[in-house]
């Protein structure tokens, strides 16, 4: 489980960088004012000039990722912690300012409606297990739970508050930062006539297309994309800390070395991805208008989230692992709300057959328009994969000898690296850590 989480967190950077990097350089043109009066044909042909352009797609690819591993450099108290909560909370005001600036313009009304008040005639044609199967799909990256992406910060926390009511507080901002950046987005939309689209047309086209037109839009679209920079760059340090700290425990190194030879390794992964988009555009791994950065998501979206999900669930359930007593006894220590023993079943048996069905499905809908054949041959590889899974879950002694040797020591010696670097109580960890999960969310609200 452990490597599915160290390929995962790599793999998982490996395109997040070059997004993180068209942000921050967005962030640098709006402040220059370069789409203040730009015409809609104009826009669309910076965003395609960057693409085209591997020398910028790199630079600022390795601006991000140097910002990035910096802040982990500097260690968990006068890097993360300092660096996290001015970011967080420059991120919330600049959330409010906006999405309060976005519902105030004319005719804002009509996209809040647009955005509130669900249509059913529309759900009904879409179908309502794919608009179950999306939201469900979208969970996976959000929460970057099959890929111990939380692994380090969730160590923060101590027993004295439980589990439960820590996921139901992330839960609560989770959900309140995507509302907040939809209405930043949505009757803004609506406001200048702009039918609003998905993925990376809609920020890097459709957005500065408003800013354009807006009064004062210099300020409100460098704003925006300084916003969308805080998000970009939490994440990627988040990240880059559970790298970082995997080499420290399962290598013996020291912080600096970790963090140097995890940057190499960071930059030249993802170079394959800054390419994709013009050196190597050629390579559509999924037909006309795929590229690597396609693959490399498919790799962790559709492939490791679901699976290492299913791993981590059946390891905390199944007698052979951590074992179902040991699961609640963890989530329920301390103070807080306590996780129902009556859902033993449903966690057990009823999510991982959820997890299943989104996992299939996944590979249905990405394939289904190559063919039968094609088709055929890849829910192959998917059943050979989730067979993989179960092959390591039922494993009569060998899972839970490998918890007793591995996993667990792993989890104290992390906790122990993680409390030699503090010089008081690392509260804020936990305040770092729900926001991080909201900053995720919010990127992946906008893409």
């Amino acid at each position: 489980l452990k490597f599915i989480g160290i390929i995962g967190c790599y793999m998982l950077m490996m395109f997040y960088t070059t997004v993180g990097g068209w942000m921050i350089y967005y962030c640098v043109k709006s402040l220059r004012g370069d789409f203040v009066g730009a015409t809609p044909e104009a826009v669309t042909q910076s965003f395609s000039d960057m693409l085209g352009n591997a020398p910028t797609m790199m630079l600022w690819m390795v601006i991000i990722c140097l910002i990035g591993f910096a802040v982990c450099f500097m260690g968990l108290q006068n890097g993360i912690e300092k660096i996290s909560k001015v970011m967080m909370s420059a991120l919330l005001i600049i959330m409010v300012i906006l999405a309060v600036h976005s519902v105030m313009m004319e005719g804002a009304g009509e996209g809040i409606r647009f955005y509130l008040i669900p249509d059913f005639q529309k759900i009904k044609e879409a179908g309502v297990g794919n608009v179950v199967f999306a939201a469900l799909s979208q969970s996976f990256f959000t929460l970057s739970i099959g890929i111990g992406a939380m692994l380090i910060f969730g160590s923060y926390l101590d027993k004295s508050r439980s589990l439960t009511g820590e996921a139901v507080s992330i839960t609560v901002l989770d959900t309140f930062v995507a509302l907040t950046a939809g209405f930043i987005i949505i009757p803004a939309c609506f406001s200048y006539g702009i039918q609003p689209d998905a993925g990376p047309s809609l920020i890097f086209i459709t957005l500065p297309n408003i800013f354009a037109k807006m009064s004062g839009g210099a300020l409100w679209g460098s704003l925006f994309f300084l916003f969308l920079t805080f998000a970009a760059v939490s994440t990627i340090i988040a990240v880059f800390e559970n790298l970082i700290v995997f080499n420290m425990e399962l290598f013996g190194w020291n912080r600096k070395k970790s963090v140097v030879v995890c940057a190499v390794l960071v930059v030249i992964l993802s170079i394959p991805c800054v390419l994709g988009f013009n050196v190597l555009s050629g390579f559509q791994p999924f037909g006309d208008g795929s590229n690597i950065m396609d693959l490399e998501d498919f790799i962790v979206s559709n492939n490791l989230l679901p699976l290492g999900s299913l791993g981590y669930l059946l390891f905390c359930t199944r007698k052979n692992g951590w074992g179902w007593d040991n699961f609640i006894a963890e989530v329920n220590a301390g103070t807080g709300m306590k996780f129902p023993k009556c859902l033993k079943n449903y966690v057990a048996y009823g999510i991982p057959a959820i997890i299943i069905v989104i996992y299939l499905k996944g590979y249905y809908d990405k394939f289904a328009g190559l063919g039968t054949a094609a088709l055929a041959g890849w829910m192959i590889v998917a059943l050979v994969l989730l067979g993989f899974v179960f092959y390591c879950a039922t494993a009569k002694k060998k899972v839970r000898q490998y918890a007793e040797r591995e996993y667990l020591p792993d989890l104290r010696t992390i906790k122990d690296v993680i409390m030699s670097e503090k010089k008081d109580s690392f509260r804020h960890g936990y305040i770092f850590f729900v926001l991080w999960n909201c900053c995720v969310k919010v990127v992946d609200a906008l893409f």
